[in-house]
């Protein structure tokens, strides 16, 4: 499957306050116990499979919403050191902004590698054992992400509480060799995970990472900003060519989603991008 694919994916049910993957997460996470480095994993000798599929279920499934998904994390991850760095000393109210933006990248990244952790790993192993390699890298991958970010939360309050330009710039910095782990692992994961989860997992599997993740935003809705859903979706149609959006937004959003988007949820995701990116355009994502 092309890194660029982007078909239908299985659409929102509206009622839940997440749609097509939702972006925005939980912690915690069943990590590995040490990062990832270059030369641990061997190329895959195919293996007997096992794990049979649920009953009335088949093999085959569309996980390409994953590429939408990762397009997000690569943007948001590309402009939040600049964003970061672009505060001037002392100024506590636009240090104030960005922190609250970057707590919810850092919230984002948490729920998305613990609902692969819980809901994807063990399976695709038990239905492909070759696969297990790949998988094994994916999980100390998201345990450097996990250490990475470890380091890097704890900058965030002091900084936020300061402005002070040396914590800024630390900070900064720190986010910077997480985006390159980050960009090295999305990529990894698109060659070597998505094939397999295509062709081995049901649809009904693929989309209990959403049900998966759907669970963790209501139980922790009340730690969200309000207008989390808008930021979501918005930056889902972000996520897409411009003459691309419209077909998607009508395949798989909901009408009263749509009507609600247009009405409301557009102006929230705009005003959003507005306070995040007053002075200049905001940064294309594709």
């Amino acid at each position: 499957m092309g890194k660029d694919a982007h078909h239908r994916s299985a659409p929102c049910d509206g009622g839940q306050g997440g749609c097509i993957l939702p972006l925005f997460a939980t912690w915690g996470a069943s990590f590995v116990d040490r990062p990832w480095r270059e030369g641990d994993i061997d190329v895959a000798v195919k293996l007997p499979s096992s794990g049979a599929l649920p009953e009335g279920q088949s093999p085959g499934c569309d996980p390409s919403g994953l590429i939408l998904v990762h397009r997000i994390f690569r943007w948001l991850y590309r402009e939040l050191p600049t964003l970061v760095r672009e505060v001037q000393p002392g100024d506590l109210d636009r240090a104030a902004i960005v922190g609250d933006y970057a707590k919810l990248d850092f919230f984002a990244l948490h729920l998305h590698h613990e609902t692969e952790d819980t809901v994807l790993w063990d399976r695709l192993t038990a239905r492909d054992p070759a696969c297990g390699l790949h998988v094994d890298r994916m999980r100390a991958q998201h345990a450097d992400v996990a250490s990475q970010l470890a380091r890097i939360e704890p900058q965030l309050g002091p900084w936020v509480a300061t402005a002070d330009a040396t914590l800024r710039d630390a900070f900064a910095r720190d986010i910077d060799v997480l985006r390159d782990t980050l960009l090295a692992h999305l990529g990894q994961e698109e060659d070597d995970i998505m094939p397999v989860a295509g062709a081995v997992l049901s649809q009904q599997e693929w989309d209990e990472l959403e049900a998966h993740t759907r669970a963790a935003l209501i139980a922790h809705r009340k730690e969200l900003p309000k207008d989390v859903m808008s930021l979501q979706l918005g930056l889902l149609l972000a996520s897409l060519p411009e003459g691309e959006r419209d077909e998607w937004f009508r395949a798989n959003v909901p009408a009263p989603i749509r009507v609600l988007y247009l009405l409301l949820m557009k102006r929230r995701y705009d005003r959003a991008m507005l306070e995040l990116y007053p002075d200049r355009p905001v940064p294309a994502m594709v």
